[in-house]
């Protein structure tokens, strides 16, 4: 780990690292958060276990977390990437490993996140779906329940 580490610090400027175990976590910037993760499969994180989104509504912007595995080295990572609220687009990782597929897919349409480069982005659940991405904060659930289920004819 301390080889992992000590390369992202002098390739990647201005990325914070934290460890805690066998646990890494790298807060990137959006331009570099890419090649801070190809590099960390060819350094053996073989499996992209998740992909979420976190809405800072007040910050105005998402943070896009990926969980990372690594079966030989038996360490977890974690890298996390801010970008805005307001144009939410980043990057996909399908080229990296293309099981994101499913994981991009999905929170696109649940925050409304565009992954630029991922060649199917087609709802998973909402096929329908008109309103604002509804895991987003500013999503009112009571309303659209209110909406759709009692003010009906």
């Amino acid at each position: 780990m301390k080889e992992i580490i000590s390369f992202i610090k002098s390739k990647f400027k201005g990325s914070t690292i934290k460890t805690e175990g066998k646990s890494i976590l790298i807060i990137a910037k959006k331009e570099k958060f890419y090649n801070i993760l190809a590099l960390l499969k060819e350094k053996g994180f073989d499996h992209l276990s998740d992909v979420t989104c976190i809405d800072y509504i007040k910050e105005k912007e998402f943070e896009v977390l990926y969980h990372l595995w690594s079966h030989k080295k038996k360490l977890r990572g974690q890298v996390k990437v801010r970008i805005p609220r307001g144009s939410p687009s980043i990057k996909s990782v399908v080229g990296i490993w293309p099981g994101a597929q499913f994981h991009e897919r999905e929170n696109h349409e649940l925050f409304g996140v565009k992954f630029l480069g991922n060649p199917n982005l087609s709802p998973l659940f909402l096929e329908d779906w008109k309103e604002i991405p509804p895991l987003r904060k500013d999503f009112n659930t009571r309303e659209f329940v209110k909406r759709e289920y009692y003010e009906k004819d």
